[in-house]
């Protein structure tokens, strides 16, 4: 190599399956603290979920599809680098709340305004308790969907009974967790607790082992591979 070459860095391969992924999984982490502002009844009853509970759904099958398609080592990384988004929306979120509102704004939609700050303002504590609940209850549902896989790739009805088994149980931690920190004292939390209990454990149950193999099922299209977990350089 002569002194005018310039070396050529080391080629990264990350599985396609992998990267669409970690970029849905990103987006649903920082979401999940947003919608968990609303509660949404349960019809006919009054119980309640709070809407944080669809972002959190998929993180779940994200980090399960992930442990089955790349292993359960891969997947616990994951999980703890999902509060890097999380750390810089929050701290992004503060900023914009302490930035002074345009005067279009405050002279002609001062509704707006006030609503912006009020919604946001008053989501500290779902943002305190979100990444406490958040790292909790997927560390838990990795490990336990990885416990439960044994040696090999397991087949389709294995696959959908842990999935259902692992986030019934984390997501039953998770609501108890999330709802007291983030709500008790602002309302009376029994309906919402029980609501979003027994939702959580009835979709882990019927919805979310769907999603597991159907995400296994897109992961392994999308690397061009119908076995076997792709290496990552």
């Amino acid at each position: 190599m002569t002194a005018t070459q310039t070396p050529t860095p080391p080629t990264v391969t990350v599985p396609r399956a992998l990267f669409v992924y970690l970029m849905l999984y990103g987006g649903m982490t920082v979401l999940a603290g947003v919608l968990a502002f609303k509660q949404v009844q349960l019809v006919p009853t009054d119980l309640s979920v709070e809407s944080g509970i669809f972002a959190f759904l998929m993180l779940v099958v994200i980090s399960s599809t992930i442990a089955q398609r790349y292993g359960q080592a891969l997947a616990q990384r994951i999980v703890l680098w999902g509060f890097v988004p999380l750390l810089i929306s929050a701290v992004l979120l503060q900023l914009v709340l302490t930035l002074p509102a345009s005067t279009e704004m405050r002279e002609f939609r001062p509704e707006d305004l006030a609503a912006f700050g009020r919604v946001h303002a008053s989501t500290w504590r779902v943002w305190l308790a979100g990444p406490f609940a958040y790292l909790v209850s997927l560390t838990l549902n990795v490990w336990v969907f990885s416990r439960l896989r044994g040696s090999g790739e397991g087949n389709t009805a294995g696959l959908m009974i842990r999935g259902a088994i692992a986030s019934a149980l984390s997501q039953a931690i998770d609501s108890v967790i999330f709802i007291t920190l983030a709500f008790y004292g602002e309302f009376d939390i029994h309906d919402l607790l029980i609501g979003q209990i027994i939702s959580k454990v009835v979709l882990s149950v019927v919805l979310v082992p769907v999603l597991i193999t159907g995400g296994v099922a897109l992961a392994r299209w999308l690397d061009g591979k119908t076995s076997g977990a792709p290496t990552i350089y």
